[in-house]
Order: C-alpha cells, then structure tokens, then sequence
C-alpha cells in the first residue's frame, strides 16, 4: 500500500486525536515500550503516571518523533495523529512538528525578545506555506499571549529578554509560541517540576483553558497533579500500559492492583 500524503494529516479524526497501535520500541537492544494500544480523544486533557523509567517520557518523544533523532531507536507499530501515521514515509517531520507542539520539563524560551520567541516558529512555518495564523505579527503576539494569559502581564516589556521572565511566564510563554501555527495536539512532559506551587497552579489552570481548542497529553510523577488536571489518566508500568480510564475512576476505583499499589505509594 502506497504512503499517504503528509497533506493528509492535516485532516481530523472523529474521535481520536492519537491512536497507538503495537508500538514497540527499543534503545540498542533495551526494550523500553511494549505493545502500547493508546487512544488518546480529542479535545480532552489525558494524563500519563507510572514511576521513572516506566516509558511515559518515551512514548511522548515518540507522537513527535523526537526520538528517531537517535540512530540507535528502533520503532515498530503505528501512531496516528489526526488520522494518519505519523511513522508512514509519505508523512514530512516539519508536518508532524506543526500539528504536534511538545513542552519540556524546564522552560526553554530562546534569548530573544517576547515578541520574537512567539513569532518565531509562525515565521518558520510560513515560509513553507504552511497553514497558519493569518494575522499581522501584532495580532499573532497578542492573541497568543492573551490565550495563555500572559497578555496582561507583558504587553509592555514585549522587547525585553524573554529569558527575563519568571519560570511560570517562560512556561506559559512556550506553550505560547507554539500556537501560532495551530497545532492540533500540546504534549508536555513535566511542565511544572521546575515551578513553585503558585506556578503550578497557573499552569494548572492555563490547561483547562486550553482545553477543548487542544487536545492536551501531559506525563507527571504528581499524583495530585494527575487528579486534578487531567479527564482521562493512563498508568505506565515497565513500558506497559496497564491501566486506561477516567481520571477521578482510577483513583476511586483502579481496575488493576498495581494500579492501586502506585496510586497509594507503596513503589515508584
């Protein structure tokens, strides 16, 4: 079967925005993912637990394929995004990087301006063509700063140092820039360790407000982050997934008992 164009992951999917299908993938001859069957649905905000080394960060780099950057990953199985495989050849990386924006753990503006670090990746992408923001860069700044609401807070210093801003504002500002190309999916990987809990609770809600214009995946070791940010929870276990249900569910409920056992502290 022929490769499908990369145009066609530009087109939505009823229900899912990620569909994981016997993922496999190795380190070397480390195996660190097995068989993983997720489906992530859209608009939602879905939650990955399970204790360090478990896979959580890996299947995250893999929806971005950041992984591949390394010679020594080998992949197998499928992920759709939108619809389409990520992993099929037909399928170009900046394509994929459009529609799947990634936060890391620790804020990484670039030592530009504000307003530079937001119209930086809409300036990358729209050389390609690409659909993006159509606005004047003025309009692109601010309607990105105001939806992580960030606006109000430096709207007068947008050519100071981005670098200058607190933890919270540099986090609420990635997550920022990355919206002016209007990715379909927002993967973040600890976005709050590096945050006090003031900070957290910022971003916490940021989340929510985004939620529904974004479909949200977000790995974290905080269980009470888990609880409170997230509508569905997956729990990680040896690069197995062993558990897939709503959140307030599998912390009331859990099906599996080491599910239980994580939730309640007794490893990880």
């Amino acid at each position: 079967m022929s490769a499908a164009p990369a145009a066609a992951l530009l087109q939505p999917s009823p229900e899912y925005a990620i569909d994981t299908k016997k993922l496999n993938l190795w380190y070397g001859t480390f195996q660190a993912l097995y068989d993983v069957d997720l489906r992530i649905r859209q608009g939602m905000i879905t939650s990955m637990i399970g204790p360090s080394g478990c896979g959580k960060s890996t299947y995250l780099r893999s929806v971005n394929r950041i992984n591949e950057r390394l010679g020594y990953v080998r992949i197998e199985g499928s992920i759709d995004v939108m619809g389409q495989n990520i992993y099929d050849p037909g399928v170009e990386l900046i394509q994929v990087r459009k529609q799947v924006g990634m936060v890391f753990q620790r804020p990484n503006p670039l030592p530009i301006s504000i307003r530079d670090n937001i119209l930086f990746s809409h300036r990358l992408h729209a050389k390609g063509g690409g659909d993006v923001h159509q606005g004047t860069p003025d309009e692109i700044v601010e309607e990105s700063l105001r939806t992580v609401l960030l606006w109000d807070k430096v709207k007068d210093r947008l050519k100071r140092k981005a670098t200058e801003l607190s933890l919270e504002e540099q986090q609420k500002l990635c997550i920022a820039r990355l919206l002016p190309v209007k990715p379909k999916l927002l993967l973040m990987d600890e976005p709050c360790s590096a945050l006090d809990p003031k900070g957290t609770e910022a971003v916490e809600e940021l989340l929510w407000e985004l939620r529904g214009q974004y479909t949200i995946l977000i790995v974290t070791h905080n269980m009470a982050q888990a609880r409170r940010a997230s509508e569905e929870c997956i729990f990680m276990l040896m690069g197995k997934v062993v558990e897939h249900a709503p959140t307030e569910e599998m912390f009331v409920t859990p099906t599996h008992q080491e599910t239980a056992d994580y939730i309640e502290g007794r490893f990880g």
